[in-house]
């Protein structure tokens, strides 16, 4: 299998599988005599860690990340970074059951068809499990964006739709989000989403959400104008990350029901400042930041892995059916919100290192 390397200048290569002994990564590109350690990756990779409350999959992973090389004395080096995180809690047994039949919805199909032979224990490869590798390098992306950009950066994600219930993103508030299950911005939707939630897992079955991945203190000029945009980057990135479907920059999708005098972001100046009116363009213009926040949402589907029966075909071409058990998140997207923040600061920094080597 090929094209396991994300970035151009600031680079990740991941790889494992779901119940493999471990998973892992190689960051390359990391610029040197940056501080770095394990507590500092370990945190971004708590927020992602399974089995943290009753809304996401039982299985019960440390994810702690032990890092080989590449750091010494405290700091990065500026050669390659290998991570690694093992593997604890699997239970290959649920899937022995179903290990000839295509989780409608799932990659199982796909990958089979294409490479001819597949890891079914929780997906193999395909699995989500890859995204804790993600979040790592996404550490030390934050890490050095830090240093290089001051204290004005910060990316900050969150859920803003869990199945059919929406919520009120003028209430955005970044602390509400690090204090409920749900990575929620509102606090007024915590209750009713707690017991939506409750009611889908109840039924076994699944639902989708929305993320939505705001970056402040971003400068102007990060981006190529053509087939190196920071917004093709950064939906390229959001794209990669499992059962994602859609992404929107700014306005996006709804951009195409606004006038022209709607859509339009009106700029102004007093003295030295830039002021813009809105921010439809999500702070990318022509593929260039504006130095406005970036907003950037996308939409993952509902878990595939579900109770409920449904109909399928087995490799050897057989209609059947599947009910799938075990430990499955209930709704995938709510533990996609540290893996987005990872993708736009793995994004952010390959373009600032790209635009340092071009224009400065």
């Amino acid at each position: 299998m090929s094209f396991n390397t994300f970035g151009k200048l600031f680079r990740f290569s991941t790889w494992g599988e779901s119940h493999g002994p471990a998973i892992g990564c190689i960051v390359d590109g990391c610029p040197p005599n940056i501080n770095l350690s394990e507590k500092d990756i370990q945190k971004e990779l708590d927020k992602r860690k399974p089995g943290q409350s009753k809304f996401t999959t039982q299985r019960k992973e440390d994810d702690k990340v032990q890092i080989l090389s590449g750091v010494f004395e405290g700091r990065t080096t500026g050669t390659p970074i290998s991570l690694i995180i093992y593997n604890k809690d699997m239970r290959s047994k649920d899937y022995g059951k179903i290990k000839d039949k295509f989780r409608p919805g799932h990659a199982d199909f796909t990958y089979f068809k294409k490479y001819g032979i597949r890891d079914y224990r929780g997906g193999g490869r395909s699995s989500a499990r890859e995204t804790a590798s993600r979040v790592a390098a996404g550490a030390v992306a934050k890490l050095v964006l830090q240093k290089k950009l001051g204290k004005k950066f910060k990316v900050v994600g969150a859920v803003t739709q869990l199945g059919i219930l929406g919520c009120d993103t003028d209430k955005w508030n970044d602390k509400i989000i690090k204090k409920n299950p749900f990575f929620c911005p509102d606090k007024s939707m915590i209750k009713l989403w707690e017991k939506y939630l409750l009611g889908v897992r109840k039924s076994g079955s699944s639902c989708g959400a929305v993320i939505e991945i705001r970056a402040r203190g971003i400068p102007v000029g990060l981006g190529a104008p053509i087939y190196s945009k920071l917004d093709s980057d950064i939906a390229s990135s959001f794209m990669s990350i499992n059962a994602v479907k859609g992404v929107n920059i700014g306005a996006g999708m709804n951009s195409a029901q606004l006038s022209g005098e709607q859509n339009s972001d009106e700029i102004s100046q007093k003295g030295k400042k830039l002021k813009f009116n809105s921010n439809n363009a999500g702070g990318i213009l022509g593929g260039i930041s504006t130095g406005q926040e970036i907003i950037v949402s996308f939409a993952v589907k509902p878990t595939s892995s579900i109770l409920t029966t449904r109909k399928t075909v087995d490799k050897f071409g057989k209609n059947t059916t599947i009910s799938v058990t075990g430990r499955h998140d209930p709704c995938v997207g709510i533990r996609a919100v540290p893996v987005g923040e990872a993708m736009m600061n793995c994004v952010l920094l390959d373009h600032y290192l790209m635009n340092k080597a071009q224009c400065q």
